[in-house]
């Protein structure tokens, strides 16, 4: 799995396969990439809805790749 900080934007998870646990139920996410909040403002948390863009969130790339 990767895991990337978008330059000014949210955390970026590379995936092959994603299930959601929220109050005791499963639920099996589409996406090959997830975005997260990492600005703190996402209306939709833990997921990214753009916000940062507003709200002038600034942050460095970094990539992490876990094996």
């Amino acid at each position: 799995m990767k895991i990337k900080a978008a330059e000014n934007g949210p955390y970026l998870f590379e995936v092959t396969e994603a299930i959601i646990i929220k109050n005791g139920k499963e639920e099996t996410l589409s996406q090959k990439v997830i975005a997260l909040c990492r600005c703190g403002q996402s209306s939709n948390k833990p997921f990214c809805d753009g916000t940062h863009k507003k709200c002038e969130f600034k942050g460095e790339v970094v990539e992490i790749e876990v094996k």
